[in-house]
């Protein structure tokens, strides 16, 4: 899967997410740079995903909500702040998040493994489609 990651921030959690999406066979592609303001960020890792360079997103700032609402402008973008592996896990199963957001002031390292391990672990439930829809008509069949 190829990933797009954007953080404002350089340290030790947007290294982490990195290594771990490595580790996993994913591809991470950086459109926003190393590091950028966090509403370039969440705007050129949502346009990533939504035109299709990019199968999913992960965002960064120091807390997550700057990069998930500058995501989620972009038309198709489902990014979801989260803050443990089950929110993780749920935000997939049930929304079809396509972007993670974290928040560097409270997800370590290590956290942010295991979440993102829950995110690209996790599948969509069929059943949840037509709430989906609800949410943004006319994008999918």
């Amino acid at each position: 899967m190829r990933v797009a990651v954007g953080t404002d921030e350089a340290g030790v959690t947007p290294d982490a997410v990195r290594t771990w999406l490595v580790g996993a066979g994913h591809e991470v592609i950086e459109p926003a740079g190393p590091v950028a303001p966090w509403p370039d960020v969440g705007r050129k890792v949502g346009e990533a995903v939504a035109s299709g360079v990019a199968d999913a997103g992960v965002v960064c700032c120091w807390t997550g909500t700057g990069v998930a609402i500058a995501a989620n402008k972009v038309r198709g973008i489902r990014a979801a702040l989260c803050t443990d592996p089950e929110t993780a896990e749920g935000s997939r199963r049930w929304n079809d998040a396509n972007v993670l957001a974290l928040g560097l002031r409270l997800v370590t390292p290590m956290a942010a493994a295991e979440i993102c391990a829950a995110f690209f672990g996790s599948a969509v439930d069929p059943g949840e489609q037509e709430m989906i829809n609800r949410v943004e008509p006319g994008l999918r069949s």
